[in-house]
């Protein structure tokens, strides 16, 4: 999977925008469908083109496929309310079912069971965490609104769900032949019958409750198990718990929560690693000895060498932030900054005086090396 050439395949570069993609995936899935494509080579050609979709229409697998030429990244099982999907960014393989209602409509239905399974909205909805929470993960509950299927008629949008009849135009298929004057001549396709919206059922008095529309809109709560390790911008998916559809045969979206997080008064985050600057008196760098220093629980204690230079990294491993998916940490890079005192009295300039004689130019070799290279100018 990782050696092919994804965005050749699609026909777009390297740069192209979502808008782009989805474009292309559009105008080739309809080329290429089997059912539409009796070619021998439709099949596979589709299987391909699916294939280079599902990782250049999702923002994470798309940078992971970038970067590592693989579209391998965070995935996260357990479904349903509690659960969590496909983790990325961005739009994804939902959007798959909104391409094929397209395709499948503009043919007339086509296909072998003629029908296109009608899929609700996305709901996109915004987490903030603060530092810890990202770090250990958490479990919050978030309100939002969306559409569900009106409960009193069982998404029928008919009065007690049974008030309707069937439709005198299908007959109770939901599928109709139509005549078209094409540049060919005269065209017989088969498609959603208009009059009843492809149900088969034509509602004698509407449901109270939803007006006739088989849903409506409500307040729901749903439980968001956010891992440890969660990063800003990041995106968890909640298969399922997005707006229903319009059809009560239809499949509800998806929920995308993207998550903000707050910065920590100390450390600065690049993914897994966690780094900051740490200062200390300048004779701790000459002579050695041990400062305290921060982790995400707690503190250690951190030798440092006699005659350690400023801005020496330092690297405590394994004491960053858990890995997503994976029983592994990243480190912590401490970069050890010397801080001269403020304020000397006479009495402690004298002293440095003194010490400073009993040094010359061979004791500081990087900084007679560098005066040397000068005098060649």
């Amino acid at each position: 999977m990782a050696n092919k050439d994804y965005y050749e395949i699609l026909g777009v570069s390297k740069t192209a925008d979502a808008d782009e993609i989805k474009s292309a995936y559009r105008r080739l899935a309809k080329k290429y469908h089997p059912d539409l494509n009796k070619t021998p080579e439709a099949a596979e050609k589709f299987k391909e083109i699916n294939e280079a979709y599902e990782v250049l229409g999702d923002d994470k697998k798309r940078s992971n496929y970038d970067q590592y030429g693989s579209a391998d990244g965070p995935q996260f099982g357990g479904g349903g309310a509690g659960g969590f999907g496909d983790f990325f960014g961005g739009g994804g393989f939902g959007g798959f079912s909104d391409i094929f209602s397209d395709i499948f409509s503009a043919f007339g239905g086509g296909g072998r069971s003629g029908r296109v399974q009608e899929r609700g909205d996305d709901i996109n909805v915004a987490m903030k965490l603060t530092f810890d929470e990202a770090v250990f993960g958490v479990e919050k509950i978030i309100s939002f609104n969306r559409i569900e299927t009106c409960q009193k008629c069982s998404g029928t949008g008919a009065k007690n769900g049974r008030d309707f009849t069937t439709c005198p135009d299908c007959k109770g298929a939901g599928r109709v032949r139509m005549q078209q004057q094409t540049m060919f001549g005269t065209t017989i396709r088969e498609g959603a019958c208009p009059r009843c919206g492809g149900t088969g059922k034509m509602i004698k008095e509407k449901c109270e409750e939803c007006n006739g529309k088989g849903c409506k809109k409500a307040q729901a709560q749903v439980r968001v198990k956010v891992p440890a390790g969660i990063d800003d911008g990041q995106t968890i998916r909640m298969r399922g718990e997005g707006n229903g559809a319009a059809s009560s045969q239809g499949v509800s979206g998806d929920l995308n929560i993207k998550i903000s997080v707050g910065a920590h008064p100390i450390f600065k985050r690049v993914g897994s690693d966690l780094s900051f600057d740490m200062y200390v008196p300048f004779t701790t760098c000459l002579l050695g000895g041990k400062v305290e220093i921060p982790l995400t629980k707690g503190k250690m204690s951190l030798e440092i060498k006699p005659g350690t230079l400023s801005g020496t990294v330092m690297r405590v491993k394994g004491k960053g932030i858990k890995m997503l998916n994976r029983e592994a940490y990243g480190d912590i890079l401490v970069t050890i900054k010397s801080e001269p005192p403020k304020n000397l009295s006479r009495k402690a300039k004298d002293l440095l005086k003194e010490i400073e004689n009993e040094f010359d130019e061979n004791d500081y070799p990087k900084f007679k090396e560098i005066n040397n290279k000068m005098k060649g100018l």
